[in-house]
């Protein structure tokens, strides 16, 4: 059995750099970081990002466009990675507005994943929704978490992504914990993006706006901290179940 144990141990032990994590570099007498420790730090990385499971391989290779409008969305996203981190040092992140299903969130993920796996930043993802739950959590006497450990990871993160914004009703203290977020990162000058079922310009008359649902002001602030991308067109889940229903 300690034949076998040691046999295990043995075979998880990097050939490269024998488990020292350093590796001899292209410039002779200097060394650099193995990759084998890279990689368990992306794996650590996307392990504390919250991504869920059902977005966990999203990309934008994966993300195929039916329309210009989410050509452009994936194109500005693109630009985004390019030119990441942002030189400006303002933080602004990406808005992404439009209906059910044009994969607002699917792209968002893209972004967070890729700048963890390609640049080896942190991020997190959140839905909006889910936060205010874990926050409201924290005020239960019995809970051994407090309202600023479950703020704390939110506020910090190199990256962020509130996954859609505006969902909850807006009453007086879901206002007050989106402002307090938004402000601790705008402050910062923390990159966030966002999702959003709420447009700005609804097309049908007496739908709620995005700033019906946050707050004017806080509307405005998002102006300065984000980029706003609409995505238009029909439901990607609708149209792969007409599909799926046809092709059956």
């Amino acid at each position: 059995m300690d034949s076998q144990n040691n046999q295990n141990t043995e075979s998880k032990i990097c050939r490269i750099c024998y488990g020292s994590g350093w590796a001899s570099s292209e410039i002779e007498g200097t060394v650099r970081r193995c990759d084998c420790r890279i990689a368990l730090r992306i794996e650590q990385l996307l392990a504390r990002a919250r991504i869920p499971a059902r977005y966990m391989d999203c990309d934008l290779d994966s993300y195929m466009p039916l329309n210009s409008s989410q050509k452009n969305a994936k194109m500005l996203v693109q630009k985004f990675l390019e030119n990441y981190p942002p030189l400006d040092e303002k933080g602004r992140g990406l808005l992404f507005i439009g209906s059910c299903g044009v994969g607002k969130t699917h792209l968002a993920v893209s972004l967070l994943r890729h700048v963890i796996t390609q640049k080896g930043d942190s991020g997190l993802f959140y839905d909006f929704r889910d936060l205010l739950r874990e926050i409201q959590g924290a005020w239960n006497s019995v809970s051994q978490t407090s309202e600023l450990e479950v703020l704390r990871p939110v506020i910090d993160a190199r990256v962020l992504v509130l996954d859609e914004l505006g969902a909850n009703k807006p009453t007086t203290w879901v206002r007050d914990t989106v402002a307090h977020i938004i402000n601790c990162r705008y402050n910062e000058r923390k990159i966030t993006m966002f999702t959003s079922n709420f447009l700005d310009n609804p097309s049908k008359a007496g739908e709620e706006t995005l700033a019906d649902r946050i707050d004017t002001r806080l509307r405005s602030r998002l102006y300065e901290m984000c980029h706003t991308i609409e995505i238009k067109g029909k439901d990607f889940r609708q149209e792969v179940k007409k599909a799926s229903f046809h092709f059956h």
